[in-house]
């Protein structure tokens, strides 16, 4: 079983059959769903039951979950998993210190809207997040809720507007950069990485042409500089005929003129110091490279 969770907790607390089935077996997914270690909401979907647990301890004081434990409710995925469910409760109201040892408790105005439905609105969660989670959590937290179309690019420009308060720098940043394009948090994070990185534009998902007149999406790329970051992970990578797909796609992009870069989950999550230091190496040595041939198409 502990195979099903680590794979559940690396997808980012919730996933498909289909996106479990590189990690695991059905055998050992029906066991952890008897087991209660997975939930099973519907037929091929499932989720830890840490957002069972929050919903439990919400109706239990009377508060509303909120934050990562409201985005794993609405289905996202997130990048950490709340080492405790996350809550908030209406501002003024006395926290006892036994319920904080149970949950994460934050004190803030609460819709009525909210509270009657035990959560945090889909757009309020991107926002609470945005503001009290670092950059690279909410990037991944708000990236998804618009991959999932439970907030629309409109609602969140709304968001942007309206917002105030302290963190507002944080939330607007977050707004700014989130795109439905990413395709998991392993990718979001990456991104959220490269915008720290001074002059580097890494877009997700943009279509390039290679030989033949084929076209890939690579999972991030600057065109200006010609560089392309893919956040590859062989757990997704499995089989022999998708090695030969990588080969071929490595290759094309290379000898397009293509500067590739490719980070393992591990280096993204866990070295995020590496991973920014490559990049920044990488957009030193294009820059240079692009200043060198238009000094040489000046000069001709």
């Amino acid at each position: 079983m502990d195979r099903v969770v680590d794979a559940m907790v690396r997808l980012g607390g919730v996933a498909t059959r289909g996106e479990l089935r590189p990690f695991t077996s059905k055998r050992e997914l029906r066991r952890a769903v008897e087991g209660g270690v997975v939930l099973r909401p519907r037929p091929g979907r499932y989720l830890l039951p840490g957002t069972e647990v929050a919903r439990a301890l919400a109706h239990e004081l009377s508060a509303v979950v909120s934050h990562r434990s409201a985005a794993l409710g609405h289905g996202w995925k997130v990048k950490t998993l709340p080492p405790k469910p996350e809550l908030t409760v209406p501002r003024g109201r006395k926290v006892l210190t036994a319920t904080r040892s149970r949950a994460g408790v934050h004190s803030a105005l609460v819709d009525p809207r909210d509270a009657a439905a035990g959560i945090t609105s889909p757009l309020r969660t991107v926002v609470d997040c945005a503001r009290s989670l670092p950059f690279d959590e909410a990037l991944a937290i708000a990236d998804s809720a618009l991959r999932t179309r439970s907030v629309g690019a409109a609602d969140l420009e709304l968001a942007a507007r309206q917002v105030r308060g302290p963190g507002r720098p944080r939330v607007l940043r977050v707004l700014r950069h989130a795109s439905g394009r990413a395709a998991n948090p392993f990718e979001s994070v990456l991104r959220a990485i490269s915008l720290d990185v001074p002059g580097l534009d890494l877009r997700p998902q943009v279509g390039v042409a290679v030989s033949g007149g084929e076209r890939v999406a690579p999972d991030l790329v600057d065109v200006v500089l010609g560089i392309v970051a893919e956040a590859d992970s062989h757990e997704f990578h499995t089989g022999r005929q998708q090695l030969v797909i990588d080969c071929w796609r490595y290759d094309e992009l290379v000898l397009g003129g293509w500067d590739v870069y490719r980070f393992t989950y591990e280096h993204v999550m866990h070295r995020q110091g590496w991973t920014r230091s490559v990049l920044e190496r990488a957009t030193a040595k294009a820059r240079a490279t692009h200043e060198v041939r238009l000094a040489t198409s000046a000069s001709a």
